[in-house]
């Protein structure tokens, strides 16, 4: 049966009018397309562009590179080192999927005055490598959970941040323990759009938090900026998270783009083995263009 495009639109117009669960899968190809990387620390090479090298083996289609360490003082940030990770990717037939500052799980932005210079050259970064958002993450000694000193801290300092960061187009999505109500506690407080929610679902999972119900939530408001899709010590799929609930979440508040494998590494597997394992697992969940 032969379908012109117009009767198409229309008996799907109709079909998501009667079933609205179709709407996502009845959306144009590019409308319904995710993109599948891995976090650099994951893939055993944290801000090093041979993480492309890794990621290609993998199968993957880019990789969230991270802005540096305090040893090469977020190397990232220079217009040369920016360079060679275009090359290393463009090399590897990958893409710079996002940016990450993880050293401010020990060199906390809640407290060292460091991290505000490096946090607002994540925006510069970002923007010269043409990515939108830059994870930053508080974990470890940067934990926010039940610190209301360091909370109050981290809005004064995103406030100060925010304004160049709409500027560039660029979105600092928190990474942390606290419950979608106390992210959305600090981002109503910063007033800004360009301060986000980075979704980690098993850190949140971990945490005792509905995951699914979150989600909604969360994205409903516009605030999920990106994902992480990680299990602790299980291969996707074969842990806690459900990820097909995770889709229909997803499907329903209409996001699309990049999700990050992190973790989801069993002990004693070998890396490209296991991460290849994972994307063949969530491109099934979640299809690409």
């Amino acid at each position: 049966m032969n379908l012109t495009r117009r009767s198409f639109l229309t008996a799907a117009t109709t079909a998501t009018a009667l079933f609205p669960g179709l709407a996502p899968l009845l959306a144009a190809p590019a409308g319904r397309a995710f993109k599948i990387g891995a976090c650099d620390w994951s893939l055993g090479r944290m801000a090093d562009p041979v993480a492309f090298e890794v990621a290609q083996a993998i199968g993957l289609e880019g990789v969230q590179v991270s802005l540096g360490t305090e040893k090469n003082n977020m190397s990232l940030r220079q217009p040369e080192v920016q360079q060679a990770y275009r090359e290393a990717a463009r090399r590897h037939g990958q893409e710079i999927a996002s940016l990450a500052i993880g050293e401010l799980n020990n060199i906390p932005f809640k407290s060292d005055p460091r991290t505000i210079d490096w946090v607002s050259g994540s925006v510069d970064a970002a923007k010269a490598l043409g990515r939108q958002v830059v994870l930053i993450a508080f974990f470890y000694k940067g934990d926010l959970k039940g610190d209301k000193a360091g909370t109050d801290e981290v809005v004064r300092r995103f406030k100060e941040i925010a304004p160049k960061a709409e500027k560039a187009g660029v979105i600092l999505g928190i990474e942390s323990w606290l419950s979608a109500e106390e992210h959305m506690d600090i981002i109503d407080r910063v007033g800004s759009k360009a301060v986000q929610v980075y979704y980690d679902v098993a850190n949140s999972e971990k945490m005792g938090y509905d995951i699914y119900k979150e989600i909604r939530w969360l994205g409903k408001k516009g605030v999920i900026c990106e994902f992480h899709m990680k299990e602790n010590a299980a291969l996707l799929g074969q842990g806690r998270v459900d990820f097909r609930k995770v889709r229909e979440a997803i499907d329903e508040i209409g996001y699309r783009g990049w999700m990050q494998i992190e973790g989801a590494q069993p002990q004693g597997t070998e890396l490209v083995q296991a991460y290849t394992a994972n994307r063949r697992f969530l491109r099934e969940v979640f299809p690409g263009a």
